[in-house]
């Protein structure tokens, strides 16, 4: 019996494939990022010292929907 496609575009075996090479490559605290693409990307880094995110700058290309 064939698999219907799916929205999903990653497993959860994916994900945990991509935390797994992330410690092996020696990233101590990695993120994971998906896009709705399905595209996994690993983020490396500290995180900020206050433990907040940085305040994302406004996008001047935005559309407005009204």
């Amino acid at each position: 019996m064939t698999r219907k496609p799916r929205d999903l575009t990653f497993r959860k075996n994916d994900v945990a494939r991509a935390i797994r090479a992330a410690q092996a490559a020696g990233v101590p605290n990695p993120r994971i990022e998906i896009d709705r693409h399905g595209t996994i990307s690993i983020v490396a880094g500290e995180p900020p010292k206050n433990g907040t995110m940085p305040e994302a700058e406004p996008n001047t290309n935005a559309t407005e929907w009204n």
